[in-house]
């Protein structure tokens, strides 16, 4: 077993630095460079935080009172709903239905390359519940649902 804190190696003919968690499957380590080029950056990558909402008026209220934000109509681009356009993260509001996010809260995750980072989604363990070109709905390897936006 190797030292505490050390890093063991994945395999004889991988000399890349892995990460091992009991149980699970070798990670490649996420300081390399096609980790980090493809859904990372130097900081945390926050786009948006969706909410479903069954009254869209009362949920607005609720959010601008409580956050002292604006929220407007969404730009084209954006889809249905209304956003803040000022700061980031952005936050969304949007009827709820039954698509994959109209269940819960979502927070988006802004990625370089958001193909590459759906494949990771998949590779890590977890699933894409509906692909896009600008964004993605992906659960994670628990379950978990959240967001994924292209830059």
């Amino acid at each position: 077993m190797p030292p505490r804190g050390s890093t063991p190696k994945s395999s004889a003919s991988d000399d890349r630095d892995s990460r091992i968690h009991p149980g699970t499957i070798d990670l490649p380590d996420p300081r390399s460079v096609t980790w980090r080029e493809a859904v990372s950056s130097t900081a945390m990558p926050l786009e948006l935080i969706e909410f479903p909402a069954d009254d869209l008026a009362r949920a607005r209220h609720f959010w601008e009172i409580l956050l002292d934000v604006s929220l407007d109509e969404r730009r084209e681009r954006e889809g249905q709903g209304l956003q803040t356009h000022d700061d980031r993260p952005s936050l969304g509001l949007h009827n709820r239905g039954r698509g994959p996010g109209d269940r819960f809260s979502l927070p988006y995750f802004r990625v370089p390359d958001l193909a590459r980072a759906l494949e990771r989604v998949v590779e890590l363990g977890g699933s894409v519940v509906h692909p896009g070109e600008r964004w993605a709905i992906c659960r994670d390897s628990e379950g978990s649902p959240f967001g994924l936006a292209a830059e």
